[in-house]
């Protein structure tokens, strides 16, 4: 099973594609999300998404300046500041 996983800034979809897991830096703690994960809603701190394509692959590293993650029914959405 995959997770699609969506980045979003102010101005721009960044991506839009089916991960293995993406571990979010959480306001309240860092967090991983699969696919069938339960719904859920945060708030992003700045720091480093973590975007696993494969099980046991090595995560591809992505920095956010903050922002919110929702996991629903069609993934996780990041809404970020700002992203590099």
């Amino acid at each position: 099973m995959t997770l699609h996983f969506e980045l979003v800034t102010p101005t721009a979809l960044v991506r839009s594609e089916d991960v293995y897991m993406v571990c979010v830096p959480g306001a309240e703690g860092d967090f991983g999300v699969l696919a069938g994960h339960a719904p859920l809603m945060s708030t992003v701190r700045e720091g480093d998404i973590a975007v696993y394509h494969s099980a046991g692959a090595q995560p591809e590293i992505v920095h956010i300046s903050g922002g919110f993650a929702e996991v629903g029914e069609q993934g996780l959405t990041i809404l970020a500041e700002q992203v590099g």
